[in-house]
């Protein structure tokens, strides 16, 4: 299933490249996250909750940065499983200049299993899409109070 997704943060290309990688914004921005713990190899294993339409369960996973282009692209490669089913995702994130900041654009392809795959592409889609603009709103959230700190 191919998926994308666009967000604009209205912050310089730069900040938004350090702060998208930041522990605590992560921690914070990912729904239903109940634990964010960084590895020695700098991936981290997140163990998160989902209550969304037909998509109902705890998730654990692994989430690994790769690629690093900086400040305009990185590969993050996500693996999670829990009682509806498994996901495999590949996230190519390009941060683009925009107007008044910079676009990040989001290409994912996913391989779900069990329960998740018999829902459907359709609905599994808007589900990830749904998980996803909670993510860089709160994302977005995040790093504004970041940087109205400094």
């Amino acid at each position: 299933m191919q998926i994308t997704y666009a967000h604009t943060f209205l912050l310089p290309r730069e900040i938004v490249w350090e702060l998208i990688q930041n522990e605590d914004v992560l921690k914070h921005s990912i729904p239903g996250c109940k634990s964010f713990t960084q590895l020695e190899d700098g991936s981290y294993d997140v163990e998160m909750g989902l209550s969304v339409g037909p998509v109902k369960g705890d998730f654990t996973g692994h989430v690994q940065m790769t690629d690093h282009q900086e400040p305009s692209y990185y590969c993050l490669k996500v693996k999670g499983k829990g009682a509806p089913g498994e996901v495999d995702a590949v996230a190519h994130m390009h941060l683009d200049e925009a107007e008044n900041g910079v676009t990040l654009n989001c290409r994912m392809e996913v391989v779900v299993t069990g329960v998740l795959a018999s829902v459907g592409q359709r609905v599994m889609g808007g589900v990830a899409k749904l998980v996803l603009g909670q993510f860089f709103k709160s994302a977005d959230t995040e790093m504004r109070k970041l940087t109205s700190q400094v």
